[in-house]
């Protein structure tokens, strides 16, 4: 094993960078796709309810 081995992630101040740079990711709601499935079962209900009603 070499005595001056790099560490493989960088150096401290990379690391920081890297950690305070924050998400890039839009801010929204991250189960969007239960909120549209949660709204299309919904209305599946009422539809259903609605035939056995007329």
């Amino acid at each position: 094993m070499p005595k001056n081995e790099q560490d493989p992630a960088g150096s401290t101040q990379q690391f920081r960078a890297f950690a305070n740079r924050g998400d890039a990711a839009p801010s929204g709601p991250k189960n969007t796709g239960l909120i549209i499935g949660g709204a299309i079962g919904l209305l599946v209900v009422i539809v259903v309810i609605a035939l056995l009603v007329i």
